[in-house]
């Protein structure tokens, strides 16, 4: 699989972390979908956006490679087509008006197969809108977990790499590379609250972070958690509430021909 392999948790990701897809949805406002558009949601997770677009009376599909997201939505949304499929290596028998991303690309280590696909399956004249993290997103949270595991003799762990949070220039590069005529990108700070007051971090890292505790000691594991909870609390708890440290990249983008 193209995207980093983590256990999605749906409950736990619908619940405590809904902040992944609520931000989404000014960006659906960029997309500004019109009826009749067919419109492919990539990542869709568990549809709550996808349905968002289809209220203008857009043509949708939603995306994802995560067999647990796909049937929550298919089982909350049961009158919207849900594809199981990864962004790298996907092909649709027609084109789209438009594609949407939220929150995924960074998940996408084989980022030009990815812009590969999205381009040979957008009709010319078609348009991208994503936002994903960028550079220094989570940067304090992943410095301080890495710190931990290295701590506790962990050091395969401390030294995997799952995210890809390229700068600006850096992803538009590789769209413009492609083919596509970039329109639009920002790099942003979007300092995230997180919903658990007491365990804000350590739930964070569960559900983001799973891959860097694969192999890690159950009773390790949370004294790592604890310690990583610990070393943020002076940067990122403020006022009885847990701040995630977000850095996001938004672009639009053209496919001319």
């Amino acid at each position: 699989m193209a995207i980093t392999e983590n256990t999605w948790n749906t409950s736990l990701y619908d619940k405590k972390h809904d902040f992944v897809f609520k931000y989404g949805e000014y960006l659906v406002q960029m997309l500004t979908p019109q009826e009749g558009e067919r419109i492919l949601d990539i990542g869709c997770g568990t549809g709550y956006l996808t349905n968002l677009i289809a209220a203008s009376g857009a043509f949708v599909t939603g995306m994802d490679n995560s067999i647990d997201m796909i049937a929550k939505a298919r089982n909350e949304y049961p009158h919207l087509p849900f594809r199981l499929a990864s962004v790298t290596d996907f092909d649709f028998n027609e084109p789209f008006d438009a594609m949407f991303s939220n929150a995924v690309l960074h998940w996408v280590t084989e980022k030009e197969q990815a812009v590969k696909s999205m381009y040979n399956n957008l009709k010319p004249g078609g348009r991208l809108v994503l936002e994903m993290g960028g550079k220094g997103n989570v940067e304090k949270i992943t410095h301080a977990l890495k710190q931990a595991l290295q701590n506790h003799g962990y050091k395969a762990q401390a030294n995997r790499e799952i995210w890809y949070f390229p700068s600006v220039s850096e992803y538009t590069g590789l769209l413009e590379k492609q083919g596509f005529r970039v329109t639009y990108a920002a790099h942003y700070n979007r300092e995230t609250e997180l919903k658990d007051t007491q365990q804000g971090i350590k739930d964070w890292v569960h559900m983001f972070g799973g891959a860097f505790l694969e192999g890690v000691d159950a009773k390790a594991k949370e004294v790592i958690l604890e310690e990583v909870q610990d070393t943020l609390r002076q940067t990122q708890f403020r006022n009885q509430k847990w701040y995630a440290d977000y850095k996001r990249l938004r672009v639009v983008a053209i496919k001319e021909n």
